[in-house]
């Protein structure tokens, strides 16, 4: 799917409890370009259901088609940011105008599935979730690869690179 060699750049498990909150909607791709100095959009996140992933439970909400155009934000992202993105992210975050925008040229789309689903996507994907109102948990585990030529250089957002247990700087092919 990215032409050459890959490496896992990032894997971690996306815990939505009964009552989960939203996670607003970004592309991995901003953070990856500007925290981690991912030089192009050339990596595939692989989001698998751990428990069933309904439309009533807080699923993976994607925006098809929205990798055609990257969305740059303004302002600078401040230094740690990992520290709180991965439980609330403010950076990195469209307005609504830019989400209809997305919307109008591509479709919202669910990931709906029993555990073991599987859904591939492009890392310059939009991509969020709502609240689980549910007592149902909604687990997924995801897998991020990168192409083995695009390895991240110093982040283009002037911070220090995100710790090596978020952002791989050392792999080996896979």
């Amino acid at each position: 799917m990215l032409g050459g060699d890959v490496y896992l750049h990032q894997s971690r498990v996306n815990l939505k409890r009964g009552g989960g909150k939203t996670f607003p909607w970004h592309s991995d791709f901003e953070t990856w370009h500007v925290e981690d100095g991912m030089p192009a959009m050339r990596a595939v996140s692989a989001s698998v259901a751990l428990t069933e992933n309904r439309a009533w439970n807080g699923p993976l909400l994607l925006i098809a088609g929205s990798h055609r155009w990257f969305l740059s934000f303004p302002g600078r992202t401040p230094d740690d940011n990992h520290r709180t993105s991965l439980k609330r992210q403010t950076y990195g975050v469209p307005q609504n105008d830019d989400l209809a925008w997305l919307t109008d040229r591509g479709r919202l789309d669910v990931f709906e599935g029993d555990p073991g689903s599987v859904v591939f996507f492009d890392c310059n994907v939009m991509h969020g979730s709502p609240d689980n109102i549910t007592p149902a948990p909604r687990t997924n585990a995801f897998f991020c690869y990168n192409a083995v030529d695009n390895a991240l250089v110093e982040p283009f957002g002037g911070t220090e690179p995100r710790p090596n247990h978020i952002a791989s700087r050392e792999f080996s092919a896979v």
